[in-house]
C-alpha cells in the first residue's frame, strides 16, 4: 500500500505560526523532503524533533521526484516542506503522485501573499498571485504591459535590492495614482506595512532605502464601462442575418434582442433604408 505525501506549510518568520497538526505531522512521517535542509533542521530543532531528510528544489525535482515516489510506492510517508510559507515547489511532485494513485493531504498555514492580500485594505474578491518579476528589465516591462488592463487586485514579491526598480516600473505601467499596500517582513519583529499610491512609494523608498522581503499588492485597473450598442450595430447585425438567410422581420427581431434594442424603431429604420436605396 502506497504511503501518503503531506504538503506542510512552514512559518513564514515567526516558528509560533506553525499549526499543531503541521507539528504532529512532521513528527509522524518517515521522512521529509525540504526545499534547504539547512533551513528545516532549524525548524526540527524548534520541535525536539530529528527526521531523514532529503532536498527537493526547482533544480532537481525531476531526478528527486522519481526518488520520492519510489519510496511513497513503497510505503514510506513524506513531509515536503518549503523554506517558509505554503509549497510553491509541489505542483511537480502532486501531479506525479495523481498519475500514480499516491494520497496527497495538504497541512495548511502561513502564507505570505494571501496574508499580504487580507492586510491591504484593497479588494479581496479576485485577485492575481504574479510571483517574482523577472529580472530583466525588458522582460519584466512586457510582464507588466501583459498586465496593464488587469482589473484584479494583483500580487508580487519582490526583494529589497530590486524595489525601487520594480516600484518605478509599476508606476510607468499603471500610472503614479494607483494604490499600494506594500508589506515587508511579515510576522517577523520589524513587520510593517505601508499602504500608499505608485507615485508616493517610489518617492519614500528613494529617501529610505528598502530592508527585508516584499509582497507588493496592487490595485487593479478600474473596469472598463461596457458601451451599449447603437441602431448602427443593429443594422450591421440584420444584413449579417439576410446574409445567411434569414427573413428580415425574424432578423429585425433576432437582432433587436442581441443590441437590447427597440425591435419597432430597428424594423423602421431597416424598411427607410431599403425606401433610400
Amino acid at each position: 500500500m502506497a504511503g501518503t505525501l503531506y504538503l506542510v506549510a512552514t512559518p513564514i518568520g515567526n516558528l509560533g505560526d506553525l499549526s499543531l497538526r503541521a507539528a504532529e505531522t512532521l513528527e509522524q512521517v518517515d521522512f521529509i523532503a525540504a526545499e534547504d535542509t539547512r533551513v528545516t533542521v532549524k525548524l526540527l530543532n524548534h520541535l525536539g524533533l530529528k527526521k531523514p531528510m532529503v532536498s527537493y528544489y526547482r533544480h532537481n525535482t525531476g531526478t528527486r521526484g522519481e526518488e520520492l515516489i519510489a519510496r511513497l510506492l513503497g510505503g514510506e510517508s513524506c513531509a515536503l516542506v518549503t523554506d517558509a510559507g505554503t509549497l510553491p515547489i509541489s505542483e511537480e511532485l502532486v501531479a506525479q503522485c495523481a498519475a500514480q494513485e499516491i494520497p496527497v493531504v495538504p497541512i495548511p498555514g502561513p502564507c505570505a501573499f494571501v496574508n499580504a492580500l487580507a492586510v491591504s485594505g484593497l479588494p479581496t474578491g479576485r485577485f492575481t498571485f504574479e510571483g517574482f518579476l523577472a529580472m530583466n528589465k525588458k522582460n519584466r516591462r512586457a510582464h507588466l504591459e501583459s498586465l496593464r488592463g488587469e482589473t484584479r487586485t494583483m500580487l508580487f514579491h519582490e526583494a529589497p535590492h530590486k524595489l525601487q526598480a520594480t516600484l518605478r516600473d509599476l508606476a510607468e505601467a499603471f500610472g503614479p495614482d494607483r494604490r499600494i499596500a506594500l508589506c515587508r517582513e511579515l510576522t517577523k519583529l520589524h513587520e510593517e506595512v505601508r499602504r500608499t499610491t505608485l507615485g508616493q512609494a517610489v518617492s519614500y523608498y528613494e529617501a529610505h532605502p528598502p530592508k527585508g522581503e516584499f509582497v507588493l499588492v496592487v490595485e487593479g485597473a478600474p473596469p472598463v464601462a461596457e458601451q451599449a450598442p447603437t441602431l448602427e450595430d443593429g443594422l450591421a447585425l440584420v444584413d449579417k442575418l439576410q446574409l445567411e438567410g434569414w427573413s428580415t422581420r425574424d432578423a429585425v427581431k433576432e437582432a433587436a434582442a442581441a443590441c437590447r434594442l427597440s425591435r419597432k424603431v430597428l424594423y423602421d429604420r431597416v424598411l427607410a433604408r431599403k425606401k433610400e436605396s
